[in-house]
């Protein structure tokens, strides 16, 4: 069993930057692939990044450049960098942890409650 805490969201402006961080418990942290998901209002939830537990990274194209995943598995977290926001970007964003490096939600079994990004422009 996994647990995940994600925190850092808010509000911000475009152009600027968060950093989400999203906390693990269990001792197999870092056996699992960690991945970013958000869901904007209306919209279907969608594959933003994922992470192995050796560090191979994959990003959508949409976030490709602007946005980084990265873990210390030494603290059990995992990390979403996002530069050069946009309005776009807006979104409930969710943590999760799975065996697959996918980037479908049937990948990925365990789930956070998620943080809010709010961009304005």
């Amino acid at each position: 069993q996994v647990q995940l805490v994600e925190s850092g969201g808010g509000l911000v402006q475009a152009g600027g930057s968060l950093r989400l961080s999203c906390a693990a418990s269990g001792r197999t942290f870092s056996s699992y692939t960690m991945a970013w998901f958000r869901q904007a209002p209306g919209k279907e939830r969608e594959f933003v990044a994922h992470s192995t537990w050796s560090g191979a990274n994959g990003y959508a194209d949409s976030v490709k450049a602007r946005f980084t995943i990265s873990r210390d598995n030494a603290k059990n977290t995992v990390y979403l960098q996002m530069n050069g926001l946009k309005p776009e970007d807006t979104a409930l964003y969710y943590c999760a942890a799975g065996t697959r490096f996918g980037v479908r939600r049937d990948d990925y079994r365990y789930w956070g409650q998620g943080t809010q990004v709010t961009v304005s422009s």
